[in-house]
This record gives C-alpha cells, structure tokens and sequence, in this order.
C-alpha cells in the first residue's frame, strides 16, 4: 500500500519542490495550501500524476476528514519571506499557533507523524556563530520580525506540549537559507532579489555594508534532509538544523550572481533593516549524528539552475 502524505504549504517554493520529490519517489500526496502565497502553478509538473491532489484550503479550517489516510504531515504552512509576513503579521502570527495546534490535533487523532517546518530565524540576531540548537536566541520581540520569529517559536513549543501531554509523533526542522527555482522573484529575499536585479540590468541592492553573512542550502539538498528527519523512528525529534556551512557575505553573493549572469557588478547600498542578522550560519552537528545529512549542491551550480528558471518563466 502506498504512502500517503500532507504536504500543507505545498504549492509555495519549498513545498511544491517536497510535492515533487514524494509523489517521484512512490508517495500519494496531499498538497493543502489556499494559494495565500503559493502558486497553482508551482504544481504544474504533478496535476497529471496518479495519487497527486491539490486541496485549496487554510491550514486553519482543516478537519479529520481531510486527513484521512494520512500517515505523514508536513507543515509549511506559514509566508517566509519578509514583506509577505510582515504585510499581514497578525495573519501569520495565527497560521503559526492556530495552524500548527489545528495540524498536531489532527496528527494525534489520525495517528500521523508530524515534521513542523520553523526556521533559523528562531534566533534572531545571533550573538553566537555557528548557532548550534543549544542557542536560546537574540529576537526582538517588538521589532518587524517579530511575528514570524516569534510564531515559529510558539509552534515549536506546542510541538514539545502535545508530545509531553498526548505523545503526539512529531519533529522540528530549522531551516536555514534555501533557494532554488520556483522562488518568486519578488519575494524580497536576497537571492531572488540580485538576480531580478541582474537580468534586468540594474544594480544590486545591498542593505548594510553587505558584510553581513548566510549561508545558502540548495532546494534539493534540503528537501533529503527534512525527508530524512521525517522517517526517522524517534516519536518526538528535537529541533534540528538544516542547512550549509559553506558561508557568504551578501557582497560575495552579489559577485558571484553578476558573475553567472555575465553581467558588470554594480551595487547600490540601503539602510540595514531593524533586526537583521548580521551572521548566520547553522551548526550541523545533530542532523550529522541522526541522519548522517549533509548538503552536495555548490552554491555556484545551484545559483545557475535558479538563474536558468528566472530566465525561463
């Protein structure tokens, strides 16, 4: 009997890729998202596939019934790029608590596993480097970032809470910087952004000295490891860092995009937002020791397949 499983948020960036991935690999899947910031078509590749189904509902409104069946629960169900969650931050400050309790309710009725997509963002601008899931974090918790930082806090929490009271099966991933295709080239994220800029001949907007670092996860890379935290046998797993430790400052991303897209590099320099990490680079050491994960894509070949995809559609 095949496996059936939710993917909620699965029409956005991250979630169509993971749509893809187990619907190639022998999975039925679930794609739950009311298009809020997903996109229909995200999906193109699978509307044809046997055991592929799109349900356009909030994570919100969901009930035992929509889950029948379902062994596995992915929950990406929240905007991550900064201007779409900060457009509505009471929108995504209730997707987070009341959607990640409405999705570990059902998980506990129904019997499924839980994986809780959060974020490096959990720790805010970090005073310690690489940030291992031992940091407690550096948030604001009255800044512009807050709503998301903090939602992602909260439905961690509740993913610990309804393990300790119901036994509820579930795990926590922190994702760090991911990119690929399918982003959205007006997401406001600093990827997305330089090479919008780049193919349309304009400079490169650089916020703060440009000295300030991520670390970038290929689309692929990341969806094998949340893949491999899920099936692990564990009933509860800890928060676990997902992502690289191959580290760029943001001038050195702006270089190597202009370089790809065989363009003259030329920057423009902003104002530093509020809160903005100034380093951010994940400790892998836990995902090593449970899943043996580690990321494969350089950032030059990943940055070439998205660059490709932004000149295509």
């Amino acid at each position: 009997m095949k496996n059936r499983v939710a993917v909620v948020g699965g029409a956005g960036f991250l979630g169509s890729h993971l749509c893809n991935h187990l619907s190639k690999h022998g999975s039925d899947v679930l794609c739950i998202d009311n298009l809020h910031t997903g996109r229909a078509s995200n999906l193109n590749l699978l509307y044809s596939k046997d055991g592929f189904e799109l349900l356009e509902k909030d994570v919100r409104e969901l009930n035992k019934v929509d889950l029948e069946g379902i062994s596995q629960i992915y929950n990406l169900a929240c905007p991550a790029s900064p201007p779409k969650y900060q457009d509505d931050p009471f929108y995504t400050l209730d997707v987070c608590y009341t959607g990640t309790l409405k999705l570990l309710d059902l998980a506990q009725k129904t019997g499924s596993t839980l994986l809780h997509a959060s974020t490096s963002e959990v720790y805010g601008d970090p005073k310690t480097h690489p940030q291992a899931e031992s940091y407690l974090g550096n948030v604001n918790t009255v800044g512009p970032r807050a709503c998301y930082d903090e939602g992602k806090r909260i439905s961690e929490t509740l993913c610990y809470e309804h393990f300790q009271k119901f036994g509820t099966r579930s795990r926590i991933v922190r994702i760090f910087n991911t990119y690929g295709p399918r982003m959205d080239p007006h997401d406001g994220r600093v990827i997305s952004n330089f090479i919008r800029q780049s193919l349309s001949g304009k400079p490169h907007t650089i916020y703060g000295t440009g000295k300030q670092t991520r670390s970038f996860c290929y689309v692929a890379d990341m969806i094998l490891g949340l893949e491999k935290i899920m099936n692990l046998p564990d009933n509860f797993v800890l928060p676990t860092n997902l992502g690289t430790e191959m580290e760029y400052s943001v001038n050195q991303l702006s270089e190597v995009i202009a370089d790809i897209c065989g363009v003259a590099q030329e920057t423009v320099y902003s104002e530093l937002p509020q809160n903005d990490p100034k380093l951010r680079k994940p400790d892998l050491v836990r995902a090593q020791k449970l899943i043996a994960w580690s990321p494969e894509v350089t950032l030059r070949d990943g940055l070439r397949l998205m660059i490709n995809d932004f000149k295509e559609n």
